[in-house]
């Protein structure tokens, strides 16, 4: 008897600590990583904009552009991915947007 308190007691500290890690690092990192890779398709508009008579620039304007949309169709992708395995599974418990985990 006494294992089995102890394994549900077990079970509920990595419960809180895989939520508290997805609460405050993770969730947290993709947000900022989305709002860089949107920051830096704004900088690439404005880049391509503001040279219209320089095509060097206007080039990596455009790259910029680019790697700041692949930027954010990854985590975007990211997200996707997730929720299609876990629909697939029938994975319950685990609410992505939120970050809540109940094993």
């Amino acid at each position: 008897m006494s294992l089995l308190v102890h394994t549900a007691y077990a079970a509920e500290k990595v419960d809180k600590l895989v939520q508290t890690i997805d609460r405050l690092i993770l969730n947290p990192l993709i947000i900022l990583m989305f709002a860089a890779a949107f920051v830096y398709f704004l900088v690439g508009i404005v880049q391509f904009m503001a040279n219209t008579d320089n095509e060097e620039e206007r080039t990596t304007g455009k790259q910029h552009m680019m790697w700041g949309l692949v930027g954010m169709l990854v985590m975007i992708g990211v997200f996707t991915i997730l929720n299609i395995i876990m629909s697939t599974f029938n994975i319950q418990g685990i609410n992505v947007q939120t970050g809540n985990v109940n094993l």
